[in-house]
């Protein structure tokens, strides 16, 4: 089960849950019924892909409040072709395997066992061999 519903689909291939604003033709993430960026009310859903490129990169070594999984994992801001930045986790935890740049793919990876048994599914990306399409 998704963390929280909206956000991703599994695929294959997995996709972000992205809004496209009609009004002033910018994507936003998470998607949002009204644009961000310029109040539009005309946004529509799609979905990204990527592949995209690694801009900044840690590691979480202690675990936040409230959080359940495990640790120690790679958090980082990777963009889009869309030219969307997106912040969310890595698949890599280790910050000497990723660099600047580095091609990253989507993922839909397990973020921790709820209460009741049940996986809970989180989105991240991947260092990855494919290299991100020209914007």
């Amino acid at each position: 089960m998704p963390v929280r519903a909206g956000l991703f689909v599994e695929g294959p291939p997995p996709a972000l849950l992205a809004g496209h604003c009609r009004g002033c033709a910018n994507h936003h993430f998470p998607r949002q019924p009204v644009c961000p960026y310029c109040s539009a009310e005309t946004v529509d859903e799609v979905l990204l892909r990527g592949p995209g490129r690694l801009w900044v990169h840690t590691a979480v070594t202690a675990a936040p409040p409230g959080y359940e999984g495990e640790v120690p994992y790679g958090f980082g801001v990777v963009e889009l072709p869309e030219g969307l930045r997106v912040v969310g986790r890595l698949t890599e935890a280790e910050p000497a395997r990723l660099r600047p740049g580095q091609p990253m793919v989507l993922a839909v990876v397990p973020l921790h066992v709820d209460d009741e048994g049940r996986e809970v599914l989180t989105y991240a990306f991947a260092p990855g061999d494919t290299e991100p399409r020209d914007r």
